[in-house]
């Protein structure tokens, strides 16, 4: 029997000229700086510069003439605010620049970011006292489904310190293609933190019409299901292992079984003590709503990530011709050459 060729790597690099933009959108009050010490890591991690932007509101719609004396003043109070916080952030290996905007929240962010290329915006979830932090307000939900590039949503009562480092990295794959590719962004994360990167799969219990009590075959039949794709999975993280350890990435995989994906990836999140979550913005699901910007999984950590959660919305072309199953699920012969 002919020796199989070795698995066909995905890269563990941006492709040349894929600079980042970090655009970390603060807000006013006494949460305003929460998210500026992780723009500054993120940007530090992936040589990126920062830009700490806000964004001017009108404080009454109904309004049409502001007093120009009292906008005056709040420019002034935003560019003193900002400037203060970029100089808390600066940093010999990088920089923090400041940006001002007037109008919509959600309009000017997204005209923002448009302008820039590869950009990752960072928003702060549940800033102000009086938002539960299980949900995420109207400001992140409009951005998140409109502004292209990544987003990086920090908690309120994320880890408070000045400098940040993530040193262990949760990356949820399911075996598509969308999953698996965040991995190059996670690798230079990993990389540039001496992380260790988590890489894990929930098996999720199959759904069996009930008319009424299941029969002995029928649950004979859901287990024999589960023990499949639980075997499948694990052999599908040793791969992946495999691959990026020979690559010098230090990566433990995690293969659980649940009735409930989405719960059990916030329960490891918090049991694994991650530093930070990688997620695509869609999974498998992908293929069947290609309308949808946000898979049911990262929609729900959006809300319920206990810790800063980047959610990566992959190129076309790493994606295109393999939506239905990573490469590091086929066959070898599927991934020689």
């Amino acid at each position: 029997m002919p020796a199989r060729k070795p698995l066909s790597p995905i890269a563990t690099t941006e492709p040349a000229g894929g600079g980042f933009n970090i655009v970390a959108c603060v807000g006013r009050g006494p949460h305003a700086d929460f998210i500026v010490p992780h723009a500054l890591a993120v940007g530090k991690a992936l040589g990126a510069p920062v830009t700490l932007l806000q964004v001017l509101e009108a404080q009454a719609v109904r309004d049409p003439r502001p007093d120009p004396i009292e906008w005056d003043m709040r420019r002034h109070d935003a560019r003193k605010l900002l400037g203060g916080l970029a100089m808390v952030a600066g940093d010999p290996s990088g920089r923090a620049d400041i940006a001002l905007a007037e109008g919509r929240t959600v309009d000017e962010i997204c005209r923002y970011a448009n302008g820039k290329a590869e950009c990752v915006i960072i928003l702060g979830r549940g800033a102000g006292e009086d938002v539960d932090p299980r949900r995420i307000g109207s400001t992140v939900h409009n951005v998140a489904g409109r502004a292209p590039g990544s987003i990086l949503l920090v908690p309120n009562d994320a880890n408070a310190d000045p400098a940040p480092r993530y040193r262990r990295i949760l990356v949820p794959v399911d075996g598509s293609a969308w999953a698996e590719s965040v991995l190059p962004l996670a690798v230079r994360m990993a990389r540039a933190n001496d992380a260790e990167l988590i890489l894990v799969h929930v098996v999720p219990t199959p759904e069996l019409t009930e008319i009424g009590p299941l029969e002995p075959d029928d649950i004979q039949l859901r287990a024999r299901v589960v023990e499949r794709n639980e075997r499948t999975a694990k052999a599908y993280l040793a791969r992946v292992q495999a691959y990026l350890a020979q690559n010098g990435v230090r990566v433990r995989t995690l293969s659980h079984r649940s009735d409930d994906v989405r719960a059990s990836l916030v329960d490891l999140i918090r049991s694994e003590a991650a530093d930070l979550v990688v997620v695509s913005a869609r999974g498998h699901g992908g293929r069947h709503h290609a309308d949808l910007r946000y898979g049911s999984v990262s929609a729900y950590l959006m809300a319920q990530s206990p810790v800063p959660l980047l959610i990566v919305r992959p190129r076309e072309s790493e994606t295109a011709g393999r939506q239905d199953e990573g490469i590091y699920l086929r066959r070898p012969s599927a991934v020689q050459g």
